[in-house]
C-alpha cells in the first residue's frame, strides 16, 4: 500500500512541476499556433504531444542514465529503466551523486538567472532589490560552481565532473531558449509555412523539456515513472495551450512558484549527491506547497483586480 502511494503522489508531483515549469512553453506554443491553420495545430497538439512524451521525455532520462552510468551501454541503459536486477539497480545508485550533483547544478543556476536577471512579478520581498543587482548573478554562480566542485572533487571526482557539466548544459540550453523569444515575434510575423512552424515548436519543446527531466530526478531515479509523471504534464501543457493560455497569464506568480521549486529541487539534488539520504516524498511535497502557495498569492490579486 506504502509503495502505491508513494508512486502516485511521485507521479502527481512530476506531472505539476512538468506542467508549472512549462508555462513559459506553453505560451510560445500558443502565440505561435494563433498564426496558423486549423490543420496544422491539430497535428501539433496530437502528434506533436506524441513526439514530446515517447521522444523528447522519453530520449533524455535514458541518455542521461547512459550517460552516467556508461558501464551499462546504450542497450544496457534502455533495458536497465524496467529492471530489477539488483546488480543494475546498484550500478544505477553508484553512479548516481554525479548524475544528481550535474541536475542539481543546473537548477540551482536556473533559478539565480530567473531571480537576478528575468522579467518577473515580484512575488517575495527582497526580489525586486536582487533584479537592480543582476551583474552579480555571473560572481553568484561562479562562486556555487567552485564551492560544489571543492566539495566534491575530494569525494569522488566524477562528481565535480558532474556539477561542471551541470552548468555547462545550463549556458547552452539558455542560449537556446534566449534565441527562441528572441526569434518568436519573426516567426509569427514572417512567411514561413504551418509545417516549419511545427519543427520550430518541437525544437522549442525539446529544449525546455530538460529543465523538467532534470529535476525529475529529484523525484525518483526511475525512469518510467519519470515518463507516466512528465508524459502527464506534457499532456496538461497542451491542454493549456489549447483553452486556457489567457486564464493561466492571469495567474502572475506562478513562474515564481516554479522557480522556487526549482531552486528546492536543486537543492535536494546537490544534497543526495553528497549522501544526505532525503526522504522520497520531500520533493513531490514541497513542489506541492510550493506551487499552493504562490498560486494562492495570484488567485487572491486576480479577483482582487475584478473586483
Amino acid at each position: 500500500m506504502l509503495d502505491i502511494v508513494s508512486i502516485v503522489v511521485t507521479v502527481a508531483g512530476l506531472c505539476l512541476f512538468e506542467t508549472i515549469s512549462s508555462i513559459d512553453n506553453a505560451i510560445i506554443n500558443a502565440e505561435v499556433l494563433s498564426t496558423m491553420q486549423q490543420k496544422a495545430r491539430k497535428w501539433f497538439l496530437v502528434w506533436g504531444l506524441v513526439f514530446a512524451v515517447f521522444v523528447v521525455r522519453g530520449v533524455l532520462p535514458w541518455a542521461i542514465v547512459w550517460l552516467t552510468t556508461p558501464s551499462l551501454g546504450p542497450v544496457g541503459a534502455l533495458v536497465s529503466t524496467f529492471s530489477n536486477d539488483p546488480k543494475v539497480l546498484e550500478a544505477i545508485e553508484a553512479s548516481s551523486p554525479v548524475l544528481l550533483i550535474g541536475g542539481g547544478t543546473f537548477l540551482v543556476f536556473l533559478f539565480f538567472h530567473w531571480l537576478f536577471l528575468e522579467p518577473k512579478n515580484y512575488g517575495l520581498t527582497g526580489e525586486e532589490f536582487i533584479s537592480s543587482k543582476g551583474v552579480w548573478f555571473y560572481a553568484t554562480v561562479s562562486i556555487i560552481l567552485a564551492l560544489f566542485v571543492w566539495l566534491a572533487i575530494n569525494r569522488n571526482p566524477l562528481m565535480a565532473l558532474g556539477a561542471v557539466i551541470g552548468s555547462t548544459a545550463f549556458f547552452i540550453t539558455h542560449g537556446f531558449k534566449q534565441n527562441a523569444e528572441e526569434n518568436e515575434k519573426k516567426l509569427m510575423k514572417s512567411g514561413l509555412s504551418d509545417i516549419s512552424k511545427i519543427f520550430y515548436l518541437e525544437v522549442i519543446d525539446a529544449t525546455f523539456s530538460i529543465d523538467g527531466v532534470l529535476g525529475a530526478f529529484a523525484f525518483t531515479l526511475s525512469v518510467p515513472l519519470i515518463l507516466l509523471g512528465n508524459g502527464l504534464g506534457a499532456f496538461v501543457v497542451r491542454q493549456i495551450t489549447v483553452g486556457n493560455i489567457e486564464r493561466i497569464k492571469r495567474y502572475k506568480y506562478l513562474k515564481n512558484g516554479a522557480m522556487y521549486s526549482i531552486l528546492f529541487l536543486g537543492i535536494v539534488m546537490v544534497s543526495d549527491s553528497f549522501g544526505a539520504n532525503i526522504p522520497s516524498a520531500l520533493s513531490p511535497v514541497i513542489t506541492f506547497i510550493v506551487v499552493a502557495y504562490f498560486f494562492y498569492r495570484s488567485d487572491k490579486e486576480a479577483k482582487q483586480n475584478v473586483d
